[in-house]
């Protein structure tokens, strides 16, 4: 099958090869040409102009979108009888504007917090001036993740200085930031696929990672780790009071993808935060360990609308996020730059092992019957690995050991991916009875 595989940084990058890998002829289009033809991997044949593949592609063959800003594009390529894999304009804005979000999923019937969104950083800070609480600060769009912050305080004080922070080095005091009602509890998510009029495949239930450091601390970033597991059980508590809902929203906007909504849950009820209507970092990479059955036959089906059978590893995975300076923020010198580092290994990697690295910003080299990966990107956005176990120690254990054979110069990670759900939310959740 011809696919055409659109990216706007290459952050699935991984998935196009396992779609090349899968015997298909795959070609790729970035469209914020970060890496201007650097980035470099055995099947792939990178295109600097998608719309002239669309004849190659066909209606034989599927578009893949891996990331929310084309969903217009995506409804008129499949009114022009193409499949197509990803999101729509109604899933754009679900997940690109907060407020929006908040809207659909109260009205869908889900329990929502106090949630404001400002244009003016100094209508924030008054706001919370007034209103003394603890809140969170959430970007909208594709704002960088980095602005968001998780107030601590009672009286709003940490949220008025980061808020402050931000209007001096921002650019423009007009920036569209988003307000939440911080909410105790427990972080989770459930996403599924949807094919424009059914769910497909089972119940995806994880738990991500968002802060730099062990323990939740340090600055949040895109993700550091993901826990996840499949549930078949469409009675599951969580799927009911959250994602469950949003079925004639999905049916109605067409929507075709991976679609999850994060929320906070208590012993009461789950509360949503957002919503992503795309494939998620490195949500993708960890559903590659778990899924058996082949991405394209299975993106294929869902841009089409047709049932399929998913067959998939029972138990938990784990994945982790390999990084090196300046990773979570931008380049601030050439000498912290990872770019030309070549990845190496302590010992022998099996042929299992190696699908289980997923590598980022590596450009992967023939070279003297040796494979060589070449670090090409400036930003430490590495590599995620992952494991599978029937209990998640037993997945933490096989994904660490493995990360332990890969040496790159200055790298870091989180080392306790999924440990707090082990010692204390496993219990706390089936307690609630979520999961």
């Amino acid at each position: 099958m011809n696919i055409l595989f659109i990216s706007k940084d290459l952050g699935q990058i991984t998935l196009a090869c396992k779609l090349a890998r899968e015997d298909h002829a795959v070609k790729v289009h970035e469209i914020e040409n970060t890496f201007k033809g650097k980035l470099r991997r055995p099947l792939i044949q990178f295109v600097s102009d998608w719309k002239k593949e669309l004849s190659w592609v066909g209606e034989r063959g599927l578009i893949v979108f891996d990331y929310t800003g084309m969903g217009k594009t995506q409804d008129n390529l499949r009114k022009q009888g193409l499949s197509v894999f990803g999101g729509c304009e109604l899933g754009d804005r679900l997940e690109n504007n907060r407020q929006y979000g908040q809207k659909i999923f109260s009205l869908v019937g889900m329990k929502v917090k106090q949630s404001i969104d400002f244009y003016n950083i100094d209508n924030v800070v008054k706001f919370v001036g007034k209103n003394k609480k603890k809140w969170a600060i959430k970007q909208n769009g594709h704002l960088d993740k980095g602005l968001n912050y998780i107030g601590k305080l009672e009286t709003g004080e940490d949220v008025i200085s980061v808020l402050k922070n931000y209007r001096k080095n921002l650019k423009t005091k007009k920036i569209h930031l988003d307000l939440q009602e911080k909410i105790d509890g427990i972080e989770i998510a459930a996403g599924r696929f949807f094919d424009g009029t059914e769910w497909a495949g089972p119940i995806c239930l994880n738990i991500e990672h968002k802060n730099l450091f062990n323990d939740d601390l340090g600055p949040k970033t895109h993700e550091m780790g993901n826990l996840m597991w499949y549930e078949e059980n469409e009675n599951n508590k969580l799927f009911k009071e959250t994602l469950a809902k949003m079925k004639k929203y999905l049916k109605r906007a067409n929507f075709k993808g991976y679609f999850d909504v994060n929320c906070i849950v208590d012993k009461d009820a789950a509360y949503p935060l957002e919503a992503t209507a795309r494939f998620g970092q490195p949500t993708a990479q960890i559903q590659t360990t778990i899924q058996n059955s082949p991405w394209g036959e299975f993106m294929k089906a869902v841009a089409d609308g047709k049932e399929f059978n998913l067959k998939y590893k029972k138990g938990y995975a784990i994945v982790v996020f390999l990084g090196t300076p300046p990773y979570p923020y931008a380049n601030r010198s050439n000498f912290n730059s990872p770019k030309d580092l070549e990845i190496l290994f302590k010992e022998k990697i099996s042929k299992e092992e190696m699908e289980n690295i997923y590598f980022e910003e590596a450009s992967i080299f023939n070279k003297k019957d040796r494979i060589k990966y070449v670090i090409c990107g400036k930003s430490g956005y590495i590599a995620h690995v992952a494991g599978m176990g029937k209990t998640v120690a037993e997945a933490r254990e096989k994904t660490y050991k493995l990360i332990n054979k890969i040496v790159i110069p200055k790298m870091f990670y989180r080392t306790d991916i999924g440990l707090k759900f082990i010692q204390e939310d496993q219990a706390k959740l089936r307690k609630w009875g979520w999961i």
